[in-house]
């Protein structure tokens, strides 16, 4: 995929928006709730005051939740936000399929399945927000041989589901350990951009970190000792589970390769205490939003500006 040679090296923060669950526990239909809706307010007020407009990726139990239209569609409506479709098919109707883990991914279901889920969840956005989504998110990164098609045919316009770097095949879900990090375009027609979640290597070995993480898996002590000495490490670009000194690593990795767009992702949820294993009390909270101060302060000083669905689908250049 092109982008024009003016346009520069540009960053994304998109939020998959989503219930609250015990994340400890089997995945189930009931049992969970949309508390932290109201918290959205307070987020998308300190992105407008760092200049950033997020995508929302939202679920059927937000898409469907009148709060969520209240908190978030005046700043839709206005351009200083974006909303997206993220598929999480045990909670998004019709419900034919058994609850399992298998299941969890959209992409393994029936292709017809799978269109029906999507279609419902993105006219429940479509009502709840008054906009068409142009950016889809499966809920797991749960895509299929059959989810591309389905995109194209209901106006998706960039399907950000591919977490480079990582493999869920052991859950009966995708491995994206050999899919580039550069947007691309699935298929020959140039209708669907794929745009990779950001994942890179960080280390004295990292040239290796393709071949040589995935065989760590059945030591993750390794993993880490590796990461502490400074030979080895993943570095996703997400306040969860990594912190501000290895973000910026990251972040002036993906610029040294010259990504021309860099994807930020967390959970909703987090933005509240207990909700998530990354934020349990009001100090880590804090934390969180001082994360993403610091990561904004450092893109704008290596001269990376944000950008938005809406910008990137202007400026492809196509063939």
């Amino acid at each position: 995929m092109r982008f024009p040679a003016g346009a520069g090296q540009r960053y994304l923060v998109t939020v998959d928006t989503e219930e609250e669950f015990d994340w400890n526990q089997p995945i189930r239909r009931e049992g969970h709730t949309v508390h932290t809706v109201a918290r959205l307010a307070r987020f998308q007020q300190f992105c407008e005051g760092q200049g950033v407009c997020p995508v929302y990726l939202v679920d059927y139990p937000i898409a469907t939740c009148p709060a969520a239209g209240e908190v978030l569609g005046e700043a839709v409506a206005a351009g200083r936000a974006e909303i997206g479709v993220q598929l999480h098919p045990w909670v998004s109707p019709p419900f034919e399929e058994q609850v399992n883990e298998y299941n969890s991914f959209a992409g393994n279901l029936p292709k017809e399945l799978e269109r029906e889920k999507f279609r419902r969840l993105r006219d429940a956005i479509v009502k709840t927000f008054g906009t068409s989504p142009l950016i889809y998110r499966a809920g797991r990164y749960g895509v299929g041989r059959n989810t591309a098609d389905i995109l194209a045919e209901h106006g998706i316009a960039i399907d950000t589901s591919v977490r480079a770097a990582f493999d869920y095949s052991a859950s009966g879900g995708p491995n994206f350990r050999g899919h580039p990090l550069r947007p691309y375009w699935i298929g020959g027609n140039q209708r669907l951009m794929e745009l990779p979640l950001t994942t890179v290597y960080w280390g004295i070995l990292r040239q290796l970190g393709p071949w040589l993480y995935p065989r760590m898996w059945r030591v993750p002590r390794l993993r880490g000792a590796l990461a502490r000495i400074g030979l080895l490490e993943r570095i996703p670009l997400t306040p969860e589970g990594v912190t501000i000194e290895e973000a910026i690593r990251g972040i002036d990795i993906a610029i040294d390769q010259q990504l021309p767009v860099l994807v930020f992702s967390f959970h909703s949820p987090s933005l509240a205490a207990g909700f998530t294993p990354y934020v349990r009390s009001e100090d880590e909270l804090d934390a969180l939003y001082d994360w993403w101060r610091q990561a904004f302060a450092h893109l704008a000083r290596r001269g990376i500006a944000p950008t938005s669905v809406s910008d990137l689908i202007a400026s492809v250049e196509l063939a």
